[in-house]
């Protein structure tokens, strides 16, 4: 018997979730949850195998509740279900601890299955979202080794203007000319494939991988 905990504010759809899970043979809802904090109170109680978590909860974001829970209860499983398909959130719920995440708009059947393979040590994800996910993760492959092209001193810069700093605060910093810091800044952008400082920080964030 897969034992399962629901996050979700919709009522209808708690509901919905709780049925589907307790008419399913080998499935049983132990615990509904509307908020952060009612989760925080009901899942370590109830215990379950597996949590779906909806991301936007009423009092705080099922990406907090999930690094919450993962911190409390580290063996158990959760799978996010929500509308949110952006590679922002999908990225911040699986830093958060989450081993899945799925859309709403998933079958009822895809929803079981995901559960079942987070349960057996899996990580499922509608085709949508794993897209999305490769796709990040080719960008980060490219743009690290775009980084791995740059000088120490141009990384140096670019850390800097990362933080925000112009032109002068970084030559001040690196006890360098203006124009030495224009002319690093030229070889980063050639190197890179960039044409601005802010997709140069971009390029940087996203070589540094999901955990930056």
């Amino acid at each position: 018997m897969i034992k399962v905990g629901i996050v979700e504010d919709n009522k209808t759809l708690r509901e919905g979730f709780e049925t589907l899970l307790n008419r399913t043979p080998g499935f049983q809802c132990v615990c509904t949850c509307a908020t952060v904090a009612e989760a925080l109170r009901k899942i370590p109680k109830a215990m379950p195998d597996v949590v779906l978590m909806d991301i936007q909860l009423p009092d705080s974001t099922g990406v907090e509740c999930t690094a919450k829970i993962n911190e409390l209860l580290p063996a158990v499983h959760i799978v996010i279900v929500t509308v949110y398909e952006d590679s922002e959130r999908i990225f911040q719920a699986l830093r958060a601890g989450a081993c899945g995440y799925l859309l709403k708009r998933a079958q009822p059947e895809k929803i079981i299955a995901a559960i079942r393979e987070a349960q057996e040590g899996g990580v499922p994800m509608t085709p949508e979202i794993a897209r999305k996910v490769i796709g990040q993760f080719r960008g980060q492959v490219t743009a690290a080794a775009q980084l791995e092209n740059l000088s120490h001193r141009e990384r140096e810069v670019l850390e800097f203007v990362m933080h925000g700093l112009g032109n002068k605060a970084i030559a001040d910093r690196l006890g360098v000319t203006v124009a030495a810091v224009k002319w690093h800044l030229q070889h980063i952008y050639e190197k890179l494939h960039v044409h601005s400082r802010i997709e140069a920080a971009l390029k940087f964030r996203q070589g540094q991988g999901p955990e930056n």
